[in-house]
């Protein structure tokens, strides 16, 4: 991860704080300000970008990756130790957030593909009550360890969001992803967004904005 992230600090008192992944190829800044923008004045975003590293699924090219991706199929092997690598860098923005007296029930995790298989895998795998996790248009990684690597509450709010022509990350893989998480996990929304492809869309950030609101109110 690079050093710096991107940080829009909140513009009232500070009760709450969204850590939000970008996706492969992109940087902190592709989502900060979307994000910024549908928050609550409360809120503090944080928006980290990946270390750049070769990228086996684009031809060894180098790109911000939170992982290695070998290959765009749900039987291939995976990255294992780069997802457990990139888990414990999120884990570890968590912790700076706890340091300056946020607690974990007011941080919500996020992320688009890549990045929203990631924060996915690393909300699940924390062993606090987080106030939820937003995966868009993303999978859940290491996918075989589960339920067994959980560590969150089983209530851990999960918003996933998916388009329903998504040409990157398969349609199907989100409800499978959803389907699968619904056997171990309470508290899943899954939102389709007809005509969508990989991306993002006016219709989703107002859900987004809504479950945030439900995740983070003001006055705490």
């Amino acid at each position: 991860m690079e050093p710096n992230p991107v940080i829009i600090a909140a513009t009232a008192k500070q009760t709450a704080s969204l850590i939000f992944l970008h996706g492969l190829g992109d940087t902190g800044h592709g989502w900060a300000s979307t994000i910024a923008a549908i928050r609550g004045p409360h809120v503090k975003v944080i928006c980290p970008t990946a270390s750049t590293m070769p990228v086996t699924l684009n031809a060894g090219f180098r790109m911000p990756s939170w992982f290695d991706l070998r290959t765009l199929d749900a039987t291939a092997p995976e990255d294992e130790e780069g997802i457990v690598r990139a888990t414990n860098l999120v884990h570890g923005l968590i912790a700076d957030e706890l340091k300056g007296g946020i607690p974990a029930n007011r941080i919500l995790l996020g992320g688009f593909s890549q990045g929203g298989a990631l924060a996915l895998h690393a909300a699940l795998t924390y062993p606090e009550p987080l106030a939820g996790v937003m995966s868009l248009s993303c999978w859940l990684p290491r996918h075989a360890h589960f339920p067994d690597a959980v560590k969150s509450p089983k209530e851990l709010p999960i918003f996933q969001a998916h388009g329903d022509c998504d040409p990157v990350v398969p349609y199907k893989w989100g409800q499978m992803t959803a389907s699968f998480l619904k056997t171990f996990m309470k508290n899943i929304e899954f939102n389709t967004y007809q005509g969508l492809s990989h991306s993002s869309s006016e219709a989703e950030l107002k859900d987004m904005r809504a479950f945030i609101e439900k995740t983070l109110p003001a006055g705490k």
